[in-house]
């Protein structure tokens, strides 16, 4: 075979299959790292509203459009409030995270027993009943204390092993200029802003938005209640 039958089979190669898969790699990458993408989540951080083994998806345009595979902000409309689930870049150790944005910029916050207190007001708690366990999905979950915490108008569900547990009290501290403080539903079992302290909002990436898919890798079994369920 000579080299010119070489080069024009090596030509008809890249332009019909390395080039078009090149091109597709780097669309689906680019929609990936600022439109959308998903996060598969193997903590327990986020009980009882996102589970180990759920797969979730998460809206990189709820607040800004960024430049692809970086950080650069091409267009803002909006930042993250107090209630919002959001994936950021940990500003402990750079891995990704998924917890819930309970103070903004300008908030004063406080915990006693792993009860919060937002600008000088009381959270509310109310019980977490067995319609709403079983609605979700819960088996398997297991905590001391399930209540429904409502701060600012906005209620989710939280959980904690022990109101004594690790994090459960911490002094008021008000939250700086462009920084925000996270939490994870799952009180006791949730490395975040408490221990780190505050997320700059440049290491927010996205708003998580819904449950796209779910496995209980415990029971060998999907979690069907949780398919493509919005997320609170």
């Amino acid at each position: 075979m000579t080299k010119a039958v070489l080069k024009k089979q090596a030509g008809r190669v890249w332009n019909e299959w390395v080039r078009p898969l090149l091109v597709l790699i780097l669309v689906l990458g680019s929609l990936r790292s600022a439109v959308a993408d998903w996060n598969d989540v193997p903590s327990r951080s986020m009980e009882p509203t996102i589970l180990p083994g759920d797969r979730i998806f998460v809206n990189k345009l709820a607040y800004d459009l960024k430049i692809p595979f970086s950080t650069v902000r091409l267009m803002h409309w909006g930042d993250p409030q107090r209630g919002d689930i959001v994936v950021l870049w940990s500003p402990y150790d750079g891995k990704r995270l998924v917890k819930r944005v309970v103070a903004i910029p300008g908030d004063l916050i406080e915990a006693k027993g792993h009860r919060l207190t937002l600008n000088g007001k009381p959270a509310q708690y109310a019980p977490f009943t067995d319609e709403a366990r079983n609605s979700a999905d819960l088996s398997g979950v297991e905590a001391t204390v399930m209540a429904i915490e409502t701060v600012d108008g906005r209620s989710h569900a939280v959980m904690a092993d022990s109101f004594q547990g690790l994090g459960a009290s911490f002094a008021p501290v008000t939250v700086p200029a462009g920084k925000y403080f996270l939490m994870g539903d799952h009180r006791d079992d949730s490395f975040d802003s408490r221990f780190w302290g505050f997320a700059d909002r440049t290491q927010i990436v996205g708003k998580a938005s819904a449950v796209a898919l779910s496995f209980d890798f415990g029971a060998w079994r999907p979690r069907w209640k949780r398919f493509f369920s919005p997320l609170s």
